[in-house]
């Protein structure tokens, strides 16, 4: 029988040293907190301002797959009309074969020798045999016309099909950009919510305050040291200074991600919409654009051109005098604002 022996009780040293490793524990995880305070409102605004701008990048994104879907379901319906006309006419080649062959059967379809032979007019048969020759000529052409529209219609189907399979993957597209750009708000305004009323009270007062001075700014025109408002700076073209007129009336509206007007934009919304304004169609999304006219460089820039920043990531109208016309981000207004807040310029476009 094993021998029962009570367990050894730890030492009293050994007791004192546990309790010093568990309070140094509790103490380092009490630093740690005290390590990591609450984010300022101007640490939160910064924060927010990123995801608004990485918001506005794949609002971007989606708004491109949104314009592909637009143009595939166009492509998708021409074929599916296209399809459904070669269809129609394939019916009625057939239904005109079968109302020949219907004839001929109806007619005994008699052996040739047979009927010469018991033929009271020898002469005639011939002529209507010579006839017989050319209708089954003509049969066999509208048979070979059968067989091609049955080819051709069997490749619009085809292509058909695949242009809808394009269709559902730009959709998928759309809904991932979609969740991304929804995503990136929903993070700011949980950040937001971190703040106290008072605080958020006064950046909303801040950005208004901004919109308001760029309104001002617009309708006033800048002022020299005297006080005497400056000369408007040299003016585009005439299409380009129309662009800009158009915006101009459209300070104060708010942003919206994916909206294109009258009541709010985004970015690219308001310069497709102030473009359109002036009887010029351009594309729809920053990422076509910057395509749509002639690049050029800062220097060279006229009021009413586009101004592309961060990686074609956001677009506004050139104002002239380092100011840019532009609809800024969620949570604010369409605005002027000096190209120096607005990221790494890229370039601009004449249109």
């Amino acid at each position: 029988m094993g021998s029962h022996r009570r367990p050894k009780q730890p030492s009293r040293a050994r007791v004192t040293v546990l309790t010093a490793a568990a309070a140094a524990a509790v103490a380092l995880t009490s630093q740690a907190a005290q390590a990591a305070p609450k984010p300022t409102k101007d640490e939160v605004k910064a924060k927010v301002d990123k995801l608004h701008h990485e918001a506005e990048a794949a609002t971007e994104q989606y708004n491109l797959a949104d314009e592909q879907r637009g143009k595939l379901q166009k492509e998708a319906d021409a074929l599916q009309d296209k399809v459904a006309r070669s269809q129609q006419e394939l019916n009625e080649l057939r239904d005109g074969l079968g109302s020949v062959a219907t004839a001929q059967y109806r007619s005994g379809g008699m052996d040739p020798a047979l009927q010469l032979l018991l033929s009271s007019d020898p002469d005639s048969y011939l002529d209507r045999a010579s006839t017989a020759d050319a209708v089954g000529a003509k049969q066999a052409e509208a048979l070979a016309e059968v067989q091609e529209k049955q080819r051709v219609l069997a490749q619009e189907r085809a292509e058909a099909t695949r242009k809808l399979a394009d269709l559902e993957d730009v959709r998928k597209t759309i809904g991932a950009k979609k969740k991304a750009y929804q995503g990136k708000l929903a993070e700011a305004q949980k950040l937001l919510n971190t703040l106290t009323a008072e605080e958020r009270a006064k950046i909303q007062q801040e950005e208004q305050r901004a919109s308001r001075e760029s309104g001002e700014r617009a309708q006033l025109g800048k002022q020299d040291e005297s006080g005497k408002p400056e000369a408007p700076p040299v003016t585009g073209s005439g299409v380009a200074a129309a662009a800009l007129a158009a915006a101009n009336t459209q300070v104060g509206k708010p942003y919206q991600s994916g909206a294109e007007g009258p009541n709010a934009y985004d970015c690219s919304g308001l310069t497709q919409w102030a473009y359109g304004q002036a009887g010029v169609s351009i594309t729809r999304t920053t990422f076509t654009q910057h395509n749509d006219g002639t690049k050029i460089g800062r220097s060279q820039l006229q009021p009413g051109d586009l101004v592309f920043f961060n990686n074609l990531a956001h677009v506004g109208l050139y104002a002239g005098n380092g100011q840019v016309l532009h609809a800024p981000k969620p949570g604010a207004q369409v605005r002027y604002e000096s190209m120096e807040w607005l990221g790494s310029f890229q370039f601009g476009v004449r249109i």
